[in-house]
């Protein structure tokens, strides 16, 4: 069902779309590239690294961040009554599908264990995919911690007839709080759907974060596109900024909707964010190229615009790091 929403520069009064901006190919054009797509092979099972445990707390104006995997972290953050903690689209599953038995499946296990998350607080949804709008991973948190959820228009009502009741649905620039948190969602360049029938029916974001004394920038999927340095006008540039580097081929198909690293390095400079920490990328084989690629073309991206690791880095599955905010 469409939202009930004005009309707006990205919504048309049925569907969503980017404005001033390439759409994602239609199903035609994705058919003929699973028809005939080349991709890479991955292994099937990447072990992750042991790496030590985050602390209990985290020091005033930084950000404990833990990478779980594609686009999901573990975002700790200071304030007066504790440590507030957040989950960016959380998927714990084994794939990314409606069903459980076919569909693209983890070649490295979480690196943190649902299980052994600790109290979660709020999370955060950028979109209806099944890689980021996992509701097998949202019922067991709604079980669990009962986090306040915060995403976008139009998914709230599905949310709640899959037993994960009362998420806040924002428009971009639209903000709410999570305790001391105040979260904006944020222009993407990309699209949504769950099935045939519901192409851009709901919306999908990024999210800017504004705590203990500073910003951090999770982007959610994304193209690549101007409003980069719209976001950095409108609320200031971030500290930190997570954004995505994987799934870009081919570009053909996938140009509008995901960046390839040497984008994303670009979204950082338009950005002014002092570090990017990059994610979507080495979980789910998702589109043909192979699954060291987005680092071998992060590190030649790096070195072309002659930014330094501390720039623009990733973490390892399950690694934990306390950066300034």
């Amino acid at each position: 069902m469409p939202v009930n929403r004005p009309v707006s520069d990205h919504f048309d009064g049925q569907h969503f779309f980017n404005p001033g901006a390439a759409q994602a190919r239609g199903l035609g054009a994705v058919l003929r590239w699973q028809l005939s797509r080349q991709k890479a092979r991955w292994p099937a099972r990447i072990p992750n690294p042991p790496f030590p445990p985050w602390s209990d707390t985290v020091a005033p104006g930084h950000v404990s961040l833990t990478f779980i995997g594609h686009s999901t972290f573990l975002i700790r953050l200071p304030g007066p009554h504790g440590v507030t903690s957040i989950l960016t689209d959380p998927i714990f599953s084994e794939r990314c599908f409606p069903v459980q038995w076919m569909g693209p499946r983890r070649v490295r296990a979480p690196g943190v264990a649902l299980q052994t998350l600790p109290k979660i607080n709020a999370v955060l949804l950028s979109h209806n995919h099944y890689d980021h709008m996992d509701l097998l991973s949202l019922q067991a948190l709604h079980r669990r911690f009962r986090p306040l959820l915060l995403t976008t228009l139009g998914n709230a009502r599905p949310l709640h007839d899959a037993g994960v009741p009362g998420a806040i649905e924002l428009d971009w620039w639209e903000a709410a709080s999570a305790g001391p948190v105040q979260v904006t969602a944020t222009p993407a360049r990309h699209f949504s759907a769950r099935g045939l029938g519901d192409r851009n029916q709901t919306l999908w974001a990024g999210f800017m974060l504004e705590a203990a004394g500073g910003r951090m920038l999770f982007a959610g999927d994304s193209g690549a596109g101007p409003h980069w340095t719209a976001i950095r006008n409108r609320l200031g540039p971030p500290s930190v900024a997570l954004l995505p580097i994987g799934a870009y081929l081919p570009r053909s198909v996938m140009q509008a909707v995901h960046m390839d690293p040497a984008e994303a390095v670009q979204a950082r400079a338009e950005l002014g964010a002092r570090r990017a920490v990059g994610m979507h990328f080495g979980t789910f084989q998702l589109t043909d190229e192979a699954v060291d690629a987005p680092l071998q073309a992060l590190q030649r991206a790096r070195a072309e615009t002659g930014i330094s690791v501390q720039d623009f880095d990733v973490l390892g599955f399950g690694e934990t790091r306390v950066l300034p905010l």
